[in-house]
């Protein structure tokens, strides 16, 4: 199904890769800012985590195991290999965004997180996480690569 939702996340998504791929300085994607506890690349590996999970694999059904974990704690990722995991992240929250027809969306969500709601809800709850991780990754490549665009 076409519906916004995959506009919106495909549109941030692409916004999201064009992030890492303007460091200046790569190694910079890992490093942290003074009170600033998660890096770039951290912020990369979370938001895919949690989008090829509960788009791609609970709605899609890829088939993807999330380790939260190791999102958290994995380091020094290259770059290309951040981008492409981006790009396979769109397709994968394509499919399941395809999968989602509009009586599926207002069925309750397969997974409660923040209380039993609609499956709409919950894209909406995760496009936000989306761009507020989006917004700090923004932040720290502009804080650490003394750039202010």
């Amino acid at each position: 199904m076409e519906n916004y939702f995959t506009e919106l996340y495909e549109r941030d998504l692409l916004k999201l890769k064009t992030e890492i791929q303007q460091f200046k300085d790569e190694d910079n994607i890992w490093k942290k800012a003074d009170g600033i506890s998660n890096s770039a690349g951290t912020l990369v590996l979370h938001l895919l985590g949690n989008l090829n999970y509960t788009i791609g694999a609970l709605l899609g059904g890829s088939g993807y195991v999330r380790n939260r974990e190791q999102e958290f704690s994995l380091t020094g990722v290259p770059r290309e290999k951040l981008v492409a995991d981006i790009d396979a992240a769109i397709e994968a929250v394509k499919s399941g965004l395809q999968k989602t027809d509009h009586a599926k969306l207002e069925e309750t969500y397969p997974l409660e997180i923040v209380g039993k709601h609609s499956t709409a809800y919950y894209l909406t709850f995760f496009y936000g996480h989306l761009n507020y991780h989006l917004g700090q990754i923004n932040y720290l490549r502009r804080i650490l690569d003394g750039s202010s665009s």
